[in-house]
Formats: structure tokens, sequence, C-alpha cells
């Protein structure tokens, strides 16, 4: 059973940064796909980023604002957020698996952490 928890949330200002971190236990079997969902409240769940081996994919809503990163020595996954927009507020989730077909979509992920919220004011 994969583990996740993440932290780094907070509250910042328009045009502020934080950097998500979300530590996994140990994948026991080779390569996996990992990534940043966020929930607002009264919306559904949004694929932000994910990541598998050296590929990267990005909503476009965050490109080249958010970034997404693993380091696989310390089993975390990272989600470096810049030029922060009250309509980034949300609670964001990591999620895992080997195996994704839409990585934007929420189903296609069988592990999540518990969240960690993140708050933008103007």
């Amino acid at each position: 059973q994969v583990q996740l928890v993440e932290s780094g949330g907070g509250s910042v200002q328009t045009g502020g940064s934080l950097r998500l971190s979300c530590a996994a236990s140990r994948w026991t079997y080779g390569p996996h796909w990992m990534g940043w969902f966020r929930q607002a409240p009264g919306k559904d769940g949004e694929g932000v980023a994910s990541i598998y081996g050296v590929n990267t994919y990005y909503a476009d809503s965050v490109k080249g604002r958010f970034t997404i990163s693993q380091d696989n020595a310390k089993n975390t996954l990272y989600l470096q957020m810049n030029s922060l927009k009250p309509e980034d507020t949300a609670m964001f989730y990591c999620a895992a698996d080997k195996s994704v077909r839409r990585w934007w979509t929420p189903e296609s992920w069988a592990y999540w952490g518990q969240g960690t919220q993140v708050t933008v004011s103007s």
C-alpha cells in the first residue's frame, strides 16, 4: 500500500510562491506516475501536473508558473508554484499510480494523500 503525505501549503499574496512536497512510501516495483491535483470549494477536482520518468505534463492554467519534480532518492514529489493567483486557491492533493491512462482525471489514480491547503489572497 502506497502512502502519500503532502506538506508545504499555506497562505500567500498574489504573485507569491509556495513549494509543495509529497513524501511517498517506497515503491517496491518499477517506474510509476505521480501527480498533483487541486479542488476548490464547489468545483470538481483538477489535474494540475504529473510526472513519469523525465516526462512532465501540466494543465494549461498553470503552464509557465508551476513546476513538478521528484527526488527519487528521497521518494518525494514537489510542486513549485510561482506567480500565484487567487484562482489557485484550493486543496492540493498528491496522487500516485503505476499506470495512468489520462493523468488529468482523478479517477485514473489509485493512491491519494490527505491534501494541503493553498490560499492566495489578492
